[in-house]
């Protein structure tokens, strides 16, 4: 990228916009928080128009906010809770691909990045609104990629594992245990939970010119999860 700040990303609803804004403080010049509703489709407008002005085209956009619901069966599940997942993860990124997409273009073209998940390559019981929207956002980024080609903008996903930020590791809503108590790195190849800065290397590689011929594609970044249980410690020290 270059030395100027073509970047929007937008982050998870569950954060406070004072902490949004403290950051972008802290980066200075180069960094704007603007405060949007990923499901509106006239407030992305607004967000596109407030970036521009201040840094021009935009070259990078991030599509990261993203939400959970309460477990439950499908037959149990609250209509509510499945439409405001749908709304944040799949047509949030709809919205922000279709306001964003003149801007790269007059950039000269740029880079699209979804943050999807390992839930959009399997079933996984009691969250199902997760599990679809994620799915559908590996759909949503194949076709943006076909479409998008030959105005010289890229696009690809980032499907993470589990990963040691708030939206895994404290409750959803009150009496609810966290997500990651779910989950124990013990079986997975890499025996941890993914630090966020393993998602940003990741994102800053897929934004910059070493990645320009990909386009398209997905990027599991989950420790070995989807692989399936891994050698036991030791055991490849003891082969006959």
């Amino acid at each position: 990228m270059s030395d100027r700040a073509h970047l929007l990303v937008r982050g998870s609803a569950l954060e406070p916009v004072r902490r949004h804004r403290a950051l972008a403080d802290q980066m200075g010049e180069r960094a704007h928080f603007v405060r949007l509703d990923v499901s509106k489709e006239a407030e992305w407008a607004a967000a596109i128009e407030e970036t521009e002005s201040r840094f021009g085209p935009l070259s990078v956009l991030v599509n990261n906010a993203g939400v959970l619901s309460p477990s439950a069966l499908i037959e149990d599940g609250d209509i509510a809770a499945w439409q405001h997942v749908i709304d944040t993860n799949l047509t949030g990124p709809y919205l922000g691909i279709r306001a964003a997409v003149p801007s790269l273009r007059r950039n000269g073209g740029g880079v699209i990045v979804n943050i999807a998940s390992t839930s959009g390559h399997v079933g996984t019981a009691f969250i199902a609104p997760y599990v679809a929207s994620k799915w559908g956002l590996r759909g949503l980024t194949r076709t943006a990629a076909i479409e998008l080609g030959r105005d010289g903008i890229r696009v690809n996903s980032i499907d993470p594992g589990v990963v040691n930020t708030p939206l895994i590791t404290e409750p959803l809503h009150p009496g609810a245990a966290p997500v990651s108590d779910y989950y124990s790195p013990e079986p997975f190849a890499i025996k941890r939970l993914a630090d966020p800065q393993d998602i940003t290397n990741l994102l800053l590689f897929l934004a910059s010119v070493q990645a320009s011929f990909i386009t398209g594609s997905e990027h599991v970044t989950d420790g070995g999860l989807l692989l399936g249980p891994a050698l036991a410690d030791g055991q490849t020290q003891n082969r006959s």
